[in-house]
């Protein structure tokens, strides 16, 4: 079987000419998709999206909570040295990070990354980024705060 493009037959359709042992048969191609046919490909599309999108969402969750995560780890280990070296608490209630920024514990004040807040108290409020509480035990420890509710990360 041989086939080749004639589009003299009709100028709006695409018509192949396959020559057989009997003559010539022509079959008829269109050149756009069926309603039918569209409308299957948005239904999976759609049902692609919708398997797709909220694994997306919850990356991007996630990732706030490693970066807190990891914040809070790094700044837990620079209270903890200064304590050791120190031999007492840093004040960060009252002179915020700049016992621990002075002292070269700290490069420069730490942002919360779920608000980006910087200001540490000792209850959660807005604009505040951090928690600066006692556990009950005398010791002091670091949270990161959402302004409603104290994030608390297990190292």
């Amino acid at each position: 079987m041989t086939g080749t493009i004639d589009h003299t037959l009709d100028p709006g359709r695409t018509h192949i000419l396959i020559r057989q042992s009997h003559g010539p048969i022509v079959r008829s191609m269109s050149r756009a998709f069926t309603l039918i046919e569209i409308l299957i490909v948005v239904g999976i599309l759609g049902i692609l999206a919708a398997i797709v999108v909220p694994k997306f969402t919850d990356a991007a969750g996630q990732t706030t909570e490693t970066a807190v995560a990891r914040t809070l780890q790094i700044v837990r280990h620079q209270v903890e040295y200064y304590r050791a070296r120190q031999l007492a608490e840093p004040d960060l209630i009252g002179n915020q990070w700049d016992d621990l920024i002075e002292n070269d514990y700290l490069h420069s004040v730490p942002r919360n990354p779920m608000n980006w807040g910087t200001m540490i108290a000792a209850a959660p409020a807005i604009g505040v980024g951090w928690v600066w509480r006692d556990d009950g035990n005398g010791i002091f420890d670091l949270y990161a705060t959402d302004t409603t509710w104290l994030a608390e990360f297990a190292e």
